[in-house]
């Protein structure tokens, strides 16, 4: 499984943070999760956040650089694509990963990586966060969103 190696993470204070989750409608059961995740880690850490739903995640890029130029403080982005028998698996997936890379440099605010590329559904059930999941991706993306927009808030002084 992807998470073997994954570091070892103490809770953060977000407290005074505004997260916005943008999250995907495909694979809704998957999705659900995620985003079930990323609140949790949000949760437990302070930070104050709200969800915002977009078709799929082609078009995660857009909403989440709005997002982050609307004021927030960092961006956690869901999304879930399955791999087909076409080659659009890899178009989405590279729109998605290249767009979500660029709105990070160009905003120079966090975006929590949390868009599962899966050969099937049964991948994404085990790493959504639910009840009988090997790992909680939805979690993992919204802290390392929280952790890197704290790294950069005590850089910026």
């Amino acid at each position: 499984m992807s998470g073997t190696g994954a570091p070892d993470s103490t809770p953060v204070d977000g407290a005074g943070l505004d997260v916005v989750i943008v999250a995907g409608q495909w694979h809704e059961a998957i999705a659900d999760g995620l985003i079930a995740g990323a609140v949790r880690a949000l949760d437990a850490a302070g930070a104050s956040h709200r969800l915002v739903r977009v078709p799929g995640s082609f078009e995660l890029p857009v909403v989440a650089k709005a997002a982050l130029e609307a004021g927030a403080d960092a961006v956690v982005a869901l999304g879930v694509i399955v791999r087909g028998g076409t080659p659009h698996f890899e178009f989405v997936s590279a729109a998605a990963t290249d767009g979500l890379t660029r709105v990070a440099l160009d905003t120079g605010k966090p975006v929590g990586f949390g868009v599962l590329t899966l050969d099937n559904e049964l991948q994404g059930l085990d790493r959504a966060g639910l009840a009988d999941s090997e790992e909680d991706k939805g979690f993992e993306a919204a802290d390392a969103a929280l952790r890197t927009a704290l790294a950069l808030r005590a850089l910026r002084g």
